[in-house]
């Protein structure tokens, strides 16, 4: 009874603290210390929704998006159907890709966690992004409905800069929780996390001019 019950109650903690990162992240963040495989499983499905809602959010800033029902064949099932698709490729893009920069950054600045704890910080610092979703983009759809996703529709004039910034402050949320992330999960002061994020970032910034230099 005991050893089924205790997953089970990892898995309540979890999902508890998924749904209270945004108000006490410190706490949150360094229950990842504990990385052994029960309690990273117990997270897995809290890592999974985070990262696809995230990921759903962040294909809806690109420029594709803007664009898609410029074709009149297209119909609002084809962007929900895009946007799923690709959020969750996005999602897992910055699951292992991110994941990597910063577990590379940790480690040069001396960390000594795991590549799998930190693709789960990476995870739980992209709920603001998550969060995005359900209250931003609702609230553009409702005020502009398809003109989101065609170029000079009704979204292009004041309307559609507050929607595009106020999204971009829950990106800017999500950096900020990063860094208390990897303060939290390291016990490492500021100045170090902030160092940590400022080489990932800047590894990130060389692969991607490394990749359009190959394929441009």
């Amino acid at each position: 009874m005991t050893t089924s019950a205790e997953p089970a109650s990892l898995d309540r903690e979890w999902l508890l603290r998924t749904l209270v990162v945004l108000q006490a992240p410190r706490a949150v963040f360094a229950a990842l210390r504990d990385d052994s495989d029960e309690a990273a499983h117990a997270r897995q499905e809290p890592v999974l929704a985070l990262l696809w809602l995230a990921g759903i959010a962040g294909v809806l800033m690109t420029s594709a998006a803007r664009t898609l029902l410029d074709d009149p064949l297209r119909d609002g099932l084809v962007v929900a159907v895009w946007a799923f698709i690709g959020g969750g490729l996005y999602g897992a893009l910055v699951f292992w890709l991110g994941g990597a920069l910063v577990y590379g950054a940790a480690h040069a600045l001396g960390g000594q966690g795991s590549y799998r704890r930190a693709r789960h910080l990476v995870a739980f610092a992209s709920a603001p992004v998550a969060l995005s979703l359900c209250l931003v983009w609702p609230l553009g759809i409702a005020a502009f409905g398809g003109d989101l996703f065609r170029s000079g529709g009704s979204d292009a004039g004041t309307g559609g800069a507050i929607l595009y910034w106020a999204a971009v402050a829950f990106d800017a949320w999500a950096v900020v929780l990063l860094v208390i992330g990897i303060r939290a999960v390291h016990g490492w002061t500021w100045a170090r996390s902030l160092a940590t994020l400022g080489a990932a970032v800047a590894a990130g910034a060389v692969l991607v001019a490394a990749l359009e230099v190959l394929f441009v």
